[in-house]
């Protein structure tokens, strides 16, 4: 899978794992940044990456800020996008097979490489599993309109 990928400063250590850990399974990487530690705001690294999944550029985002909240905010903006902030397993697995989500964040401040590497893993592993779910998901895309 293509994976666009992109952080603030707040994320910039958790996103060289986690890059790490998408290479190692096999997944192309895209990296929209940040790529310096000078402050920067995270919107402006949100969109482009939120974009990259809308168009079909990338099959998937992941953002890092702080503490994944305020850039999955700003992803969440972009109609067609599904950010789920996940600091555990569970919610990893359960935002992808109930609710399609197509944008992962995690906080730097949160969470350490160990446990973004499960989540990573399972969370590209996990399929949408549809069903009920679908109506569902349907439901918030009209949401959009």
């Amino acid at each position: 899978m293509k994976v666009a990928i992109g952080c603030d400063h707040g994320g910039l250590n958790l996103k060289a794992s986690v890059q790490e850990v998408l290479s190692a399974l096999g997944h192309e990487v895209e990296d929209f940044g940040c790529h310096t530690a000078e402050s920067c705001d995270y919107p402006d690294i949100a969109v482009p990456v939120a974009n990259a999944v809308v168009s079909g550029k990338a099959d998937r985002g992941i953002l890092i800020c702080g503490t994944g909240i305020g850039i999955g905010i700003a992803a969440n903006k972009i109609a067609g996008i599904r950010a789920a902030l996940c600091h555990d397993t569970f919610s990893a697995h359960a935002c992808r097979e109930h609710n399609n989500a197509n944008i992962l964040t995690m906080g730097e401040r949160v969470i350490g490489p160990g446990l973004a590497k499960d989540i990573v893993t399972i969370w590209m592993a996990t399929e949408f599993e549809g069903g009920r779910h679908e109506r569902r998901v349907e439901k918030i895309k009209a949401l959009e309109k």
